[in-house]
């Protein structure tokens, strides 16, 4: 399985909430807590994620 790319959300916080979003893999995107980089990621489909994203504006 190709590695995942992560880069900090624009959805971060400045007090250090962070999510890093990678969308380098086709029809996955990864999400994980910046605090915890080895820690466990949640796998979207691009559909579910727009969905989320929409509810944050």
């Amino acid at each position: 399985m190709p590695e995942f790319v992560f880069m900090k959300a624009s959805y971060s916080t400045l007090d250090h909430e962070c999510l890093e979003v990678a969308r380098n893999i086709p029809g996955t995107i990864a999400v994980r807590d910046s605090k915890t980089p080895d820690g466990p990621h949640l796998h979207l489909n691009p559909t579910t994620w727009a969905k989320f994203t929409a509810t944050l504006h």
